[in-house]
């Protein structure tokens, strides 16, 4: 018969591993689960922040557009907003984490008063689209060639395209910025992305549970390729995707965001020789830049586009806050622009 001290020289790894196992499954089910599948049907109370904007979006004539539409485990939405002129102009907008496509209407306003139809999807595992799992963009960015098609479908080879996501839709139109797109497709502007569902991830587990990478970020992994079929280790990230960029792209990014902590941006920026421009905006928190300074997001937004957007004209940016745009013409490696 075993000894005790035996036993518990067996025993101890086991319940370590089982430990382990378990504190990663839960991880796993808190971050990748998606939020109950629900479509915003009400309008915002009147003292939100994004109330008029949601006003805006709930009365724009819209369609709905999808993808896989005759497989309804596979189904993705999205929503159209045709310009109120005709126009060659599209952008594509993708949303974050645990949102959907209505919760971008501030953006898609923007977007559309300057000319632009809209296209809005619910990436998958949220809003209305189908799926158990969210994916960080891994996959959402291949729904992205799909929706590209689409648009030029609609408008014809004569038009333009800007992809602009916030959070994690940042990060998925920089995924999508290293695939082989068509010639349609103009620009790329991120807000708040981050630069590898990894490298978020385990900052997440740090910063919120004060657990380290290792060892619950192999299991994660293990547990993703079973449930979505892609290794978390071996997956594309911002930065791989933005060393075969071609686009131009503009990075914008809070200087007081502690969610998607500001050093991915200027990462994420190092990492593509496309042309360029970044934008760290003092003060502004997580997802917060357009609400920390609209108009000067609005221009610096419309400035950039002017610049690779055939049909986009170029506004004057406001004189007093001009030196905080970081232009790509500067060399050697990015830094925070300081505030004024």
């Amino acid at each position: 018969m075993p000894t005790m001290e035996k036993m518990l020289q067996v025993g101890a790894p086991v319940a370590l591993t089982t430990t382990t196992a378990v504190i990663s499954a839960l991880l796993y089910q808190y971050a990748f689960k998606r939020a109950d599948k629900t479509v915003m049907t009400t309008p915002l109370p009147p003292d939100s922040p994004y109330y008029d904007a949601d006003q805006w979006f709930l009365n724009t004539p819209k369609e709905k557009w999808w993808l896989n539409h005759d497989d309804p485990d596979q189904e993705i939405q999205a929503f159209y907003l045709p310009a109120a002129q005709p126009s060659k102009k599209a952008v594509i907008i993708s949303h974050g984490y645990k949102g959907q496509a209505r919760k971008m209407a501030a953006s898609a306003r923007l977007f559309w008063e300057d000319g632009y139809n809209v296209l809005m999807p619910d990436n998958r595992s949220h809003g209305g689209s189908a799926g158990k799992y969210i994916n960080f963009g891994l996959l959402d960015r291949l729904d992205y060639l799909d929706w590209i098609n689409q648009v030029i479908g609609r408008l014809g080879p004569d038009c333009e395209i800007v992809l602009f996501g916030i959070s994690m839709g940042g990060a998925t139109v920089m995924m999508v910025s290293g695939e082989e797109l068509p010639h349609q497709v103009k620009a790329i502007i991120e807000d708040c992305g981050y630069s590898s569902v990894e490298e978020e991830l385990t900052y997440q587990m740090r910063s919120q549970f004060h657990l380290p990478k290792w060892p619950f970020w192999p299991i994660i992994s293990g547990i993703n390729r079973i449930t979505l079929g892609l290794s978390l280790a071996d997956s594309v990230t911002s930065i791989s995707q933005l060393k075969k960029n071609t686009r131009p792209i503009f990075f914008i990014h809070g200087t007081a965001d502690t969610y998607v902590p500001t050093s991915m941006c200027i990462d994420c920026f190092n990492a593509t020789s496309a042309p360029k421009d970044m934008w760290l905006v003092p003060g502004a928190t997580h997802a917060n830049s357009f609400a920390t300074a609209p108009q000067e997001y609005a221009a610096r937004v419309k400035r950039f586009l002017a610049q690779y957007v055939p049909s986009e004209q170029s506004p004057a940016l406001p004189s007093a806050q001009s030196s905080l745009l970081r232009s790509s013409s500067q060399p050697g490696p990015a830094q925070p622009t300081p505030a004024s």
